[in-house]
């Protein structure tokens, strides 16, 4: 109950998230016990209900709280069981050393145990539930074990080691998890179509579409399941299909796929930088006929795959922003009398105000993923000085900051969706 109301409001503090938690479980301790009234749940899931819409609730704040509020009945109590805060964009779980895991689990281990859980969950709240559950069940079960061994440090050194394979499983499946609830399934596959096409620009559109399509796939299947072993099995077997498709056609996957650890492989694909860009034609775009024919949407996310690997450094956010560009201008136009027109003139408008952002933002990614941190920031305030020659010192500091701020969290592999989309 902690882990899922955890997850659901990652943002409550963990007051908040205690009280939550203690209704609920007194709640079905009451009413799913032998010999319980059969109103018992409803008479006290509104009594819930009627806590949570007071000005004074000790439950986590949201926005929608008082929308909810204003339905009665079973109408308010599903409205209210459907709210969920956004994820958090990075995880701020920290773990603390060992030292200060023990002092902390022997001061009080039941406080020890639920305030992990709390942290550990809202952290990392777009991971399955079946995940969380497994990495938190071992991650306190080390520490009950290692805090009363008589040789901590080689005892937590163990059972580290014994965890790493299900500590990536977390923090992998919440990226994913959290890109999935972003994006949506077809965005997603788009997402992990260009990011393939970045890193291996050799491979064609139809080497790299069903892997796409198979990655979206087991988000789809696997994000909002409770199947204990959903995640782990179907990555595993995506894993392997990657490394089977690229590992021949490319010596960083290769190196990436030789280890016996598959879950160790997909972490090493997925923090992969993109390749450097090609020499290829230049990419034709696809006619008013096809992008409005029966498959447009295929000769529209074709055309963005030849983008995206001709330009390696194009983040996730911006290749995103063209995806949801293009969908737009095909639903704009295609139903309309005249859409050769209507699709010639918008996208002249999309040019216009979209090629300069691909030009920064590609430019932008590229320094910042060649140069040192410090070479890059210093060649991005000269640039800056000679683009804005009327800008004042405190104005071209804060374009620095900017910039900065946008490449240091968004032109990297694992970049957050809704944080990125926001920045650009």
């Amino acid at each position: 109950t902690i882990i899922a109301n955890s997850q659901k409001y990652s943002n409550g503090t963990f007051e908040e998230i205690g009280h939550l938690v203690r209704e609920i479980v007194s709640l079905a301790e009451t009413c799913c016990a032998d010999g319980a009234d059969p109103s018992c749940y409803d008479a006290g899931s509104t009594a819930l209900s009627v806590k949570s819409c007071s000005a004074d609730s000790p439950f986590p704040a949201h926005p929608g709280t008082a929308e909810c509020c204003a339905h009665e009945g079973l109408e308010r109590k599903l409205c209210l069981a459907a709210l969920r805060h956004p994820p958090q964009p990075l995880p701020r779980y920290l773990q603390p050393s060992d030292k200060e895991l023990c002092q902390a689990f022997r001061q009080d281990p039941r406080e020890f145990a639920d305030r992990f859980l709390y942290e550990y969950a809202s952290s990392y709240s777009q991971a399955p539930l079946p995940v969380l559950l497994g990495s938190t069940r071992t991650f306190l079960s080390m520490v009950s074990t290692c805090c009363i061994s008589p040789a901590p440090t080689a005892c937590f050194l163990k059972e580290k080691l014994e965890r790493k394979a299900l500590s990536l499983l977390t923090l992998t499946s919440n990226r994913i998890c959290s890109r999935f609830s972003a994006y949506g399934k077809d965005k997603v596959s788009f997402s992990y179509l260009a990011s393939l096409a970045q890193k291996v620009p050799t491979a064609s559109f139809e080497d790299l579409l069903p892997l796409a399509e198979d990655a979206a796939e087991v988000s789809s299947q696997c994000c909002d399941s409770v199947a204990e072993d959903c995640m782990q099995k179907k990555l595993l077997e995506h894993v392997a299909k990657v490394c089977a498709a690229l590992s021949a056609r490319d010596g960083r996957f290769a190196n990436c796929c030789k280890g016996k650890n598959l879950m160790e492989n997909h972490f090493c694909i997925l923090a992969m930088p993109p390749a450097a860009a090609p020499k290829l034609p230049e990419v034709s775009e696809p006619t008013n006929k096809e992008l409005c024919g029966k498959e447009g949407a295929l000769h529209a996310t074709r055309f963005l795959f030849e983008l995206a690997r001709r330009h390696p450094s194009l983040p996730d956010a911006v290749l995103a922003k063209l995806y949801d560009s293009s969908g737009k201008l095909r639903g704009e136009c295609c139903s309309t009398k005249d859409p050769s027109t209507c699709l010639d003139s918008k996208r002249q408008q999309m040019e216009a105000e979209l090629l300069p952002l691909l030009e920064k933002a590609g430019q932008l990614c590229g320094h910042y993923n060649k140069l040192p941190f410090l070479e890059f920031k210093k060649r991005l305030r000269e640039s800056l000085a000679q683009a804005e020659p009327e800008a004042s010192p405190a104005q071209l500091e804060q374009l620095l900051e900017q910039r900065v701020s946008f490449a240091s969290t968004c032109c990297l592999p694992d970049a957050p969706p809704l944080l990125c989309a926001s920045k650009v």
